[in-house]
């Protein structure tokens, strides 16, 4: 392979720029998540957060956009295995497992972090709450159960548990699980 030249990996590639918006965001809010910040906390010049993402829009987007995916993911495999329970604790167990992801995903609206939404990511926007919605539709219809129960009793329920002790900068506690069981069963009971 002589004369073949393999480029090397970027230093400061997407996950970890998106890790220090994170950890940006989480502890300071949207607002202090500037380009000149996250670099600041990458160590990295700003010009490689430009390179990367182009604006401080599609940076901030982007990260809003993998929080919500990383959060889905077991959410939609425990209601696609009708285990109603772990999807019903998937918000607090989720929250003390991930506290930063948690903060910048309950905290803020998709409108704190990206003043206008980029055009790279419309599709995305478009698609990212369908395996959700697809997820709950399925388990309402293979249950006999109403939607509204089921998205009351595993979307409203959970997140209002977690939410104000996300707002108290702290994890939700445990007794915090009962809660949500006791309801959920409560409400999806036939």
């Amino acid at each position: 392979m002589e004369g073949h030249h393999v480029g090397r990996p970027p230093k400061f590639g997407e996950d970890r720029i998106l890790d220090a918006a994170l950890a940006v965001t989480a502890e300071h809010g949207p607002a202090a998540a500037t380009i000149a910040a996250i670099a600041d906390r990458l160590g990295a010049p700003s010009g490689s957060l430009y390179h990367r993402f182009g604006s401080r829009d599609l940076l901030l987007a982007t990260l809003w956009t993998r929080c919500v995916r990383r959060f889905q993911e077991d959410f939609v495999r425990a209601l696609t295995s009708d285990d109603v329970e772990a999807a019903a604790l998937h918000a607090p167990r989720w929250c003390r497992l991930h506290p930063d992801e948690a903060a910048v995903l309950l905290l803020h609206r998709r409108g704190d972090l990206a003043a206008a939404w980029p055009g790279e990511l419309a599709e995305d926007l478009e698609t990212l709450n369908s395996q959700v919605a697809d997820a709950l539709t399925g388990y309402a219809e293979r249950n006999g159960l109403d939607h509204d129960r089921v998205l009351f009793a595993l979307v409203d329920v959970p997140y209002g548990a977690v939410r104000r002790h996300l707002l108290a900068k702290r994890p939700p506690p445990a007794s915090v699980d009962d809660l949500i069981t006791t309801t959920c069963r409560a409400v999806l009971a036939r």
